[in-house]
């Protein structure tokens, strides 16, 4: 099998697949990467990065033109983490679309907006969500050096993170900046307005028609 869906909280659906050679059983999220589908569906951590990174390295050596799909249903989480995955995203030779499912919140939407451009989705009640770095843990402590250093760091992350949107959005640094400065919140058709998705995607778009919404050109 594919992938340690272990990992998961709660307990893991196992399908059963007849072949020409008898029954197999699959736990679910085996069964989708045979699809080349990826599901984010938990907070982004170390653990889950890994998985993810994983799948990403094998369905691309599988086969590098053959596009992967991830749907996303993520409040975000480490940093550190989730630029994991996004590089891994990016070092990959295979398209990636991505699928905004419920909601994607900080590092989630920056998974989501990284996908292969013109690729993007979301659902049509999906909620997208940005905003700055938070520190992590309920806040800094230790000596003066140690948290000027943290306070830099946050501030690294924080500018990097805000450049990723502007590469990926078209927005101007400036107004990533602002949008990010407290908590934003975007319907499907906002974030396809902004550039964070490409278009909004219903059943019919899942059959294989054309997305219901076009890009919207990204305001300067």
């Amino acid at each position: 099998m594919h992938g340690q869906p272990t990992i998961y909280n709660g307990v893991v659906p196992m399908v059963i697949e007849s072949t020409g050679r008898g029954e197999r059983a699959y736990d679910i999220y085996s069964l989708l990467m045979k699809e080349r589908i990826i599901f984010v569906g938990t907070q982004v951590e170390s653990n889950m990065a890994n998985l993810i990174v994983a799948q990403l390295l094998y369905l691309d050596r599988e086969n590098p033109e053959r596009e992967i799909t991830m749907y996303i249903n993520s409040p975000g989480g480490v940093i550190y983490s989730g630029m994991a995955i996004y590089d891994t995203m990016q070092l990959v030779r295979a398209p990636i679309s991505t699928v905004a499912v419920g909601s994607t919140a900080s590092f989630g939407t920056i998974l989501l907006t990284a996908g292969t451009t013109g690729r993007r989705y979301a659902l049509p009640n999906a909620t997208i969500h940005i905003h700055q770095p938070l520190i992590m843990g309920g806040g800094m402590s230790g000596q003066a050096s140690d948290l000027d250093i943290q306070a830099r760091e946050i501030l690294r992350l924080r500018d990097r993170l805000n450049n990723v949107l502007v590469h990926h959005t078209g927005q101007s640094l400036a107004q990533i900046e602002k949008d990010t400065d407290r908590d934003r919140y975007f319907t499907a058709q906002e974030a396809v307005d902004y550039g964070l998705v490409d278009g909004i995607i219903g059943a019919d778009e899942l059959k294989g028609a054309t997305p219901v919404a076009e890009p919207v050109g990204a305001a300067e």
